[in-house]
């Protein structure tokens, strides 16, 4: 009797036939399965799980379409495939999960201290300038402006502005503690 003469008689529900097929088939879909999946215990899983296919879906087998054969091989190949896939979406959703979870490098606290920090020692500064100061500089520096651009908007004249920003930038250094000169205050101060 042929594998599939066993898989017509196991499609009416023929147990005998299947254990018969079982016996012929299985040997060669746990090589196929193996192959792919290299873990024993999991492709003996998969095995199984394919055997049981076959006993369910025996009914779909089409001999003009192809031997029992190669029909349970492409099964076996399917559910391996199918298997090495879930692993190792299994695999990236932990990965990701321990990304996640992951501890927190002091370095990266520390900058993110600092910076906090320094952002409100700024704005503390900030608020020891003159309204107009205060007002031209975040024109400039926090909304891109030119020197012209900030005369246009505050409307007043060039020079005045640019004095404006100039103290204000000098008051600012000395509030921050920094030593850097102030561009345009002819190196009054450094």
């Amino acid at each position: 009797m042929t594998d599939g003469d066993l898989l017509v008689l196991t499609a009416t529900g023929d147990t005998a036939a299947f254990s018969t097929l079982y016996d012929r088939v299985s040997p060669w879909v746990f090589g196929l399965v193996r192959r792919i999946l290299r873990n024993p215990a999991q492709s003996e899983e998969v095995t199984q799980e394919v055997m049981i296919d076959v006993w369910r879906t025996a009914t779909r087998y089409d001999a003009d379409r192809g031997s029992a054969h190669s029909w349970i091989l492409t099964i076996a190949h399917r559910r391996a495939v199918d298997r090495v896939r879930s692993e190792q979406a299994a695999a990236d959703r932990t990965d990701l999960a321990g990304a996640r979870s992951a501890e927190v490098d002091f370095d990266q606290v520390s900058d993110t201290v600092t910076t906090r920090l320094e952002a409100e020692q700024v704005r503390r500064c900030l608020g020891t300038l003159t309204e107009l100061q205060r007002e031209s500089i975040e024109l400039a520096y926090y909304n891109g402006y030119t020197y012209p651009e900030v005369a246009h908007q505050l409307g007043a004249k060039l020079p005045t502005i640019k004095a404006r920003m100039r103290d204000g930038l000098i008051r600012l250094r000395d509030c921050l503690g920094t030593t850097q000169t102030i561009p345009g205050s002819k190196g009054e101060r450094s």
